[in-house]
């Protein structure tokens, strides 16, 4: 199988994506950009640093003619302006010019703050993605949306800055913990419903080694999900249509995080938003996805520890706080759905009612 993937939109962006085992070929990689005279800031988190800083400096040292980090506070509730100050900071301290480079190593949220810096940081320098957890090897690290929380709303602020290259060491998900893990499970089996009924059978079929995260298993899976986000990456860079289709299970997912004041992981919150709109396709269609293929969906969810009930929630709320979501058009919420499983589509018409018929279908009594 395959362990390089270029992404490239003609006369715009080119990078590749790199699946490895280990950080072995990480020398390797970087040497084929231009990195021999420029500097290097790496910036992770405090849960992250003590398991992979060390290495990666020293290897990164070899590339670049000096290397620094930043260890910021782990969590979502970290993902702010605040923390982009620091890495600014940082990076002014050590006379960092747009030549340099940021390195983003850890999870979504570290590949999030570090993007959205490099973007606005002398208005704009280049980053590396190494991302340590499953939903930033299989979602956040590619595509190039970087962006910070505001004051509770997801990605408020942001900016579309691709990354000069992604290094997946797969073998990092093992020092998962389970929640996180099963977190990244959730955009797994999102691009599955949306784009590939093939690789979800394939899921279902591994769900064993899936659990047991065998290493072959897992290098397919990250590859399989790489595939579709960069064919959609490819068409669509700056979501303007084709792109949005990655947005399934956010619209309500992303209320439900919010409302449950950020109690479940987003990738949780997205497998509660593909099952709500899962459920609102077929209140339109009956024949969208059949019993048998939601019970399959349902099995796996909870095989890797996904959650398939959210817990009681003011549904008005949630309601409510789709309405501030960046994924609003001209008023209407953009909510994605199925014609079939594997096959998504854009909808503005979802009604109130309809997604407080759903919500109250997926809360637990």
């Amino acid at each position: 199988m395959a362990t390089k993937l270029d992404v490239k939109n003609e006369g715009k962006f080119s990078y590749s994506i790199y699946i490895e085992a280990g950080f072995g070929k990480l020398l390797e990689a970087v040497r084929t950009l231009d990195t021999k005279d420029r500097r290097a800031l790496i910036v992770t988190d405090e849960h992250v640093a003590p398991l992979y800083l060390s290495e990666v400096k020293e290897i990164l040292s070899e590339a670049f003619s000096f290397v620094d980090s930043l260890v910021l506070t782990s969590g979502e509730e970290h993902k702010n302006l605040d923390s982009i100050a620091k890495i600014y900071e940082k990076a002014v301290q050590n006379e960092f010019d747009r030549k340099d480079y940021f390195v983003a190593l850890g999870g979504g949220v570290t590949g999030d703050m570090t993007g959205f810096a490099a973007a606005t940081y002398m208005r704009g320098i280049s980053f590396l993605q190494i991302p340590t957890t499953l939903l930033a090897q299989v979602d956040s690290s590619i595509g190039g949306k970087t962006g910070v929380d505001f004051r509770a709303y997801k990605n408020m602020v942001g900016a579309f800055h691709m990354p000069a290259l992604v290094y997946s060491n797969v073998e990092t998900l093992k020092t998962l913990d389970e929640r996180q893990y099963a977190s990244g499970m959730g955009e797994v089996i999102k691009h599955a419903l949306i784009r590939n009924a093939s690789y979800f059978d394939f899921l279902c079929e591994n769900t064993e080694k899936l659990k047991n995260r065998d290493l072959p298993v897992l290098m397919k899976t990250v590859y399989e999900s790489n595939l579709i986000k960069r064919a959609v990456v490819e068409m669509d860079p700056t979501e303007k249509g084709e792109r949005q289709l990655l947005n399934f299970g956010h619209t309500l997912g992303h209320a439900i995080e919010k409302c449950s004041n950020f109690y479940y992981s987003h990738g949780q919150c997205v497998a509660f938003g593909c099952i709500a709109a899962i459920a609102l396709s077929n209140l339109r269609d009956p024949e969208t996805v059949s019993k048998e293929q939601l019970d399959r969906i349902l099995c796996l969810m909870d095989a890797v520890k996904l959650d398939t009930r959210v817990k009681r929630l003011a549904q008005r709320e949630v309601l409510s706080a789709t309405k501030k979501d960046k994924k609003m058009d001209r008023g209407q919420i953009r909510f994605i759905l199925l014609h079939r499983l594997g096959q998504a589509y854009i909808d503005h018409t979802v009604s109130d009612d309809e997604m407080i018929k759903v919500l109250n279908d997926i809360m637990e009594n």
